[in-house]
């Protein structure tokens, strides 16, 4: 999460979408003022400013719209260019399966995902609530259940979403590769026809709403 009351934006960093590059983009042109959450040189530097901050929710790397309420005035926050990446869910399951494999803290998608294959992550009821219970709009929604997003941002067409961003900003963004979970390549190869479906289901209100496809 980054919020820039200089620069007039606040940026949430929805999991396995592509948001550590989007920071550290952001980050190269930051100002004295921003307030960042997360594991970027800069927010790494920065966390101390948030010791014993007020805030409605948890304070931290994928924080959502409605957790940073109290960190500003609420004038300002919805006064502020809200935006956040979003990605294909078929892509992004599977980088959030991979992800998972690697971790070695106690929660339960980690246990989950150590002791099944992907097929048997993505079908699993678990799984499959999760992903339905937090679509991508549920994370740029206030504590009054509006919905605050001047720009969701797909990260497979960034330079065309990103315009208004961009435009706003006065500068161009480029995006490195950072945080990549485990191996690139065509995501259809790691699926299944059951795994696609589950994720097809699950993922439903993204896949409308944003012109996905498994293709």
């Amino acid at each position: 999460m980054i919020l820039s009351p200089g620069r007039g934006y606040v940026f949430i960093h929805i999991p396995k979408t592509g948001g550590t590059s989007l920071a550290l983009a952001l980050e190269a042109r930051a100002m004295k003022d921003d307030l960042m959450l997360g594991d970027t040189p800069k927010a790494r530097r920065r966390r101390r400013r948030l010791t014993g901050a007020t805030a409605r929710g948890r304070l931290w790397k994928h924080s959502t719209l409605a957790d940073i309420e109290g960190l500003v005035p609420a004038a300002v926050l919805d006064g502020l260019f809200a935006f956040t990446l979003v990605r294909n869910p078929w892509a992004r399951a599977l980088s959030y399966y991979r992800w998972l494999r690697l971790q070695g803290f106690d929660h339960p998608a980690v246990r989950l995902a150590g002791a099944e294959s992907f097929e048997g992550f993505v079908t699993h009821p678990e799984t499959c609530a999760a992903f339905r219970a937090h679509p991508y709009g549920s994370y740029m929604r206030g504590s009054d259940g509006r919905e605050h997003c001047d720009a969701f941002i797909r990260i497979e067409a960034f330079a065309q979403d990103a315009r208004p961003l961009t435009d706003r900003l006065g500068f161009a963004l480029e995006l490195p590769h950072e945080n990549r979970s485990g191996p690139q390549g065509d995501y259809r190869q790691a699926y299944t026809p059951a795994a696609a479906a589950a994720v097809a289901e699950a993922c439903a209100e993204d896949i409308a709403r944003f012109g996905y496809d498994f293709g």
